[in-house]
């Protein structure tokens, strides 16, 4: 059975609405009943009051207060990290003049995820998340100054750049995990699929506007210390959003931290074949299917559009995500959540292979919105029957596994995609990603036919009772 005891949160609130439902005798006053429905829910999920309850489609997460104030504290947090990567990239390369030197930037941000995520998972368990949460941000706001203090001293040499990104990654470690299982519990289990979307939509624009932004500051202002100073004061205020945070998720008994502990996410994982189906078909997907790494030569080479295209074609993938997942929050999906999952990944490798034989620049911007938009369907699928269908009291540790699985495949996606390339030829690599991401979908259907029926956990347990 797909849904475990994991789901005491879902089955929770999907009862009270089951209830309500049931009450429908000819002298039951139906509005009363959803009035009340409104004011439970309103507190399951933290809430210190608001009209959630009321019509509004995809809008209706927009009256859940902590929610809001969460969606303001990541779009804040997300922008400002954005901006600042700008700066760091073009401040190390007018250092140190050196390709190599900038992809250690990724590298020093990337490793501590790698390394710390199982305690960080362990920590989000322990920690309450609201309070993990806040730390992490105040944490990036001292690196963001730390930046500003280098940078003022007219720094020559890019070694204390790189020790600000390691703790800088270190903390990306502790919040990821942190923020990601903080959200089930600020929304109702059949309000969450539109909640993970309009999460989504808010990360992609930040992540669109966030580099333009920073690039225009640092060409602006002639240096980084603007963006710096600017990333501190932005990261100040997702600061005082999260502090408005209430969750009141079910309590978690104190736990040592042990190395049966700290491999429970782990474990979770392997023995839950529908979440282990999701996360590693993500995985292996993107690791084979990533072609933005060899934009570049696309826009110079083959298509021959100059640095304009290349601006285009990099925004069109994030510009289909942000539209997709706006459509998701109206129209979550109700039934076959992992059969669409599954031809959705098969739609991202099919696109993939379009764009790589593309020879017109209109077909291989459609194809990479495409891209983008059934991308964010595999996001928001996965985000659903991952955090729905985990206990609370692993969900940080399960968000840590699952975290280090996406940040591998980006990262290590992008390394496959430059060695295919220097192997096969740029168009042959791209082309290749894309049918080893079908290949793989097609395996994976295969081999986990729990996630061909899987349905969003609520669902399941409205239709038991």
């Amino acid at each position: 059975m797909f849904v475990r005891k994991g789901v005491r949160k879902a089955r929770g609130v999907a009862g009270l609405y089951a209830q309500w439902v049931g009450m429908a005798d000819g002298q039951t006053d139906k509005r009363r009943n959803a009035e009340r429905l409104t004011q439970r829910l309103s507190q399951n999920s933290g809430d210190d009051g608001g009209n959630a309850g009321s019509g509004g489609g995809g809008r209706v997460v927009f009256g859940y207060p902590s929610f809001v104030r969460y969606l303001g504290a990541r779009l804040l947090s997300v922008l400002a990290l954005q901006m600042q990567s700008v700066a760091v990239g073009w401040q190390i390369y007018e250092i140190t003049r050196s390709p190599l030197a900038l992809g250690l930037t990724g590298l020093a941000q990337f490793l501590p995820g790698i390394l710390l995520f199982l305690i960080s998972g362990h920590a989000a368990d322990r920690i309450p998340r609201r309070k993990l949460m806040v730390a992490c941000f105040a944490g990036f706001t001292v690196c963001s100054g730390s930046l500003l203090w280098i940078s003022r001293g007219r720094v020559h040499s890019a070694g204390p750049i790189y020790v600000i990104l390691v703790a800088l990654g270190i903390t990306r470690a502790f919040s990821g995990p942190a923020m990601r299982a903080l959200v089930p519990l600020l929304v109702p289990a059949e309000q969450f699929p539109s909640g993970v979307a309009w999460e989504a939509s808010m990360t992609q624009t930040a992540t669109v506007l966030g580099p333009a932004i920073g690039g225009f500051l640092y060409a602006l202002f002639r240096g980084p210390e603007i963006v710096y100073a600017t990333a501190m004061v932005i990261e100040v205020v997702a600061i005082v959003f999260a502090m408005g945070i209430q969750a009141r998720g079910p309590l978690r008994p104190p736990e040592s931290m042990t190395l049966g502990s700290v491999l429970a996410g782990l474990r979770y994982i392997w023995r839950q074949k529908v979440i282990l189906g999701v996360v590693s078909l993500d995985l292996f997907a993107v690791l084979l299917g990533g072609a933005v790494a060899l934009l570049p030569v696309y826009a110079s080479d083959i298509l021959r559009t100059g640095p304009w295209g290349l601006g285009l074609l990099r925004s069109a993938p994030g510009a289909g995500a942000v539209a997709m997942a706006i459509l998701l929050a109206h129209k979550p999906l109700r039934r076959k959540a992992g059969a669409t999952m599954l031809w959705c990944v098969a739609g991202f490798g099919a696109f993939t292979v379009v764009f790589g034989l593309s020879r017109h620049f209109a077909l291989s911007l459609a194809s990479l919105l495409f891209v983008g938009a059934t991308d964010m369907v595999s996001v928001v699928t996965r985000g659903t029957l991952v955090q729905l269908s985990t206990p609370d009291e692993v969900r940080g540790r399960v968000n840590a596994v699952e975290m280090m699985f996406i940040g591998a495949s980006n990262e290590l996606g992008q390394f496959e995609s430059g060695i295919t390339a220097d192997w096969f030829g740029t168009v042959p690599a791209v082309v290749l990603g894309g049918a080893g991401a079908l290949l793989i979908t097609a395996l994976w259907a295969w081999r986990f036919p729990e996630l061909r029926k899987a349905k969003p956990p609520w669902v399941l347990e409205m239709a038991e009772r």
